[in-house]
C-alpha cells in the first residue's frame, strides 16, 4: 500500500455537498500519529459525446495549525463576495431554466435542475 493511501486510511467524520455537477466531500481524517486533519475533495463530472463520463477530482489538505486563518480569509471572501454580489446567483449558466443554442443549430435546449443525485464511492473507481 502507497504512503499516500495509507495517510487516508481512516475517516472520522464526513460531510457531502451536492451542487449541480460538483460534489464537495468533506472528511476528517487520522494521521499515522492518530492526529485529525481535514480534507476538502470536489469532484465534478464531465460527459463525452458517446455518453460516457468521467470525474475530476482536485483535494485540499487542510491541518490544524492552519485552521483559524484558513477560516479567517474564508469568511473574510465570503463576506465579501456576499456584501457586493448578494446571494442571487447572477451568472445564466446557474439559473434554473438556462437556454442555450447549440452552434449553427437553431434546436434550443432548456436544462433545469432535478435535484436527484446518485452517490458514488472514490475507492471503486
Amino acid at each position: 500500500m502507497r504512503e499516500h493511501d495509507m495517510l487516508e486510511k481512516e475517516e472520522i467524520f464526513s460531510k457531502v455537498l451536492r451542487a449541480g455537477r460538483r460534489t464537495y466531500f468533506f472528511d476528517v481524517r487520522a494521521t499515522k500519529a492518530d492526529d485529525y486533519y481535514i480534507t476538502i475533495t470536489e469532484s465534478k463530472k464531465f460527459t463525452e459525446e458517446d455518453g460516457s463520463f468521467h470525474f475530476k477530482k482536485h483535494k485540499i489538505y487542510l491541518y490544524k495549525e492552519d485552521f483559524v486563518a484558513f477560516r479567517e480569509i474564508l469568511d473574510e471572501m465570503t463576506n465579501y463576495v456576499l456584501s457586493n454580489k448578494g446571494e442571487e446567483v447572477i451568472s445564466e449558466r446557474h439559473q434554473k431554466d438556462f437556454r442555450k443554442l447549440f452552434g449553427d443549430k437553431d434546436e434550443e435546449v432548456v436544462l433545469t435542475t432535478t435535484g436527484s443525485f446518485t452517490d458514488i464511492n472514490f475507492d471503486d473507481i
